[in-house]
């Protein structure tokens, strides 16, 4: 039910006026929670790209006008080990990474800024 809400909130009219621009890519932050690795990881628009056992695909990243590396969110979709149905189909908020994380017992991923170039 709460997943339902958040959907309805983030499909719905802005809240604020405030505009919103669609960045080319995005920065993401991956974690292996069990080994401690750690990367960052940089997605075009439309491409999709590998961390250990998942494979994360960037539909689209949108931040506010003229700050990229403000309040960004992306729309991920996130499989493991390239199974047809994803584990993970969203949007993700920098400023509030744990509003719609990735429910992994062993990766843990989030979203930094959106890329401009």
């Amino acid at each position: 039910m709460k997943r339902l809400a958040l959907i309805l909130m983030l499909s719905a009219a802005p809240v604020s006026s405030q505009e919103v621009t669609a960045g080319t890519g995005v920065m993401l932050r991956g974690l292996d929670k069990i080994d401690g690795f750690h990367s960052d990881i940089e997605i075009r628009a439309g491409q999709s790209v590998a961390f250990g056992q998942l494979n994360i695909e960037l539909q689209s990243c949108r931040y506010p006008a003229g700050n990229p590396s403000g309040d960004a969110f992306a729309y991920l979709i996130i499989r493991e080990n390239d199974a047809a149905a994803p584990i993970y189909s969203g949007w993700m908020i920098a400023s509030s990474p744990a509003l719609n994380a990735l429910d992994h017992a062993r990766y843990d991923v989030w979203v930094m800024r959106c890329t401009t170039s």
